[in-house]
């Protein structure tokens, strides 16, 4: 079974195992040792309080990825969505999923519009925003840099009048 919920202290191995599995997650957060600094990570990243707001993606009852939204901004109701998944999760649609079903709740709060960006370099990530109903609307060039390497950033946005896109929603449970 697959569900989005907040972030538990007790995700820390999940976390740090998800971490793990693969390299490309290395511009997402910064390394995790240890069970202990993903706790701490956890607790000041992805615990959710005003202006921020993130769930766990579980499977079987294993966290294996995360959705957010950051940057939540009510003057004009807008927000930026982001995601990850562990390599064992990833090509199954559950970032789809977890994505559209982040961008429903979203919309029936009040937000009207949800961006978000990915490398240009990472198709994987595009079919996940396009797939959850987000557009592309431009290219950023050389946005990000991770080392010395510079990044073109494909941004995509799904407004509130948006079509909902054909994706079955994923339940949201408390925390276990």
């Amino acid at each position: 079974m697959i569900v989005i919920r907040p972030w538990v202290p007790d995700d820390a191995d999940a976390l740090v195992a998800a971490r793990a599995s693969t390299d490309d997650l290395d511009t997402q957060f910064a390394p995790l040792p240890d069970a202990g600094a993903a706790a701490r990570f956890i607790e000041t990243v992805l615990v959710s309080e005003a202006g921020r707001q993130h769930w766990a993606i579980v499977v079987d009852g294993v966290a294996v990825g995360n959705v957010g939204l950051t940057a939540i901004e009510r003057r004009h109701d807008t927000a930026w969505v982001s995601y990850w998944l562990a390599r064992s999760a990833r090509g199954l649609g559950t970032a789809t999923q977890a994505v559209a079903t982040v961008a429903d709740r979203a919309f029936r709060d009040g937000l009207f519009r949800l961006e978000l960006g990915h490398r240009v370099n990472n198709p994987a990530s595009c079919r996940v925003a396009t797939a959850a109903g987000f557009r592309a609307e431009g290219i950023e060039r050389a946005k990000l840099r991770y080392g010395s390497e510079r990044f073109d950033v494909e941004t995509h946005a799904r407004l509130a009048t948006d079509p909902a896109p054909e994706v079955e929603l994923l339940p949201v449970d408390a925390p276990a």
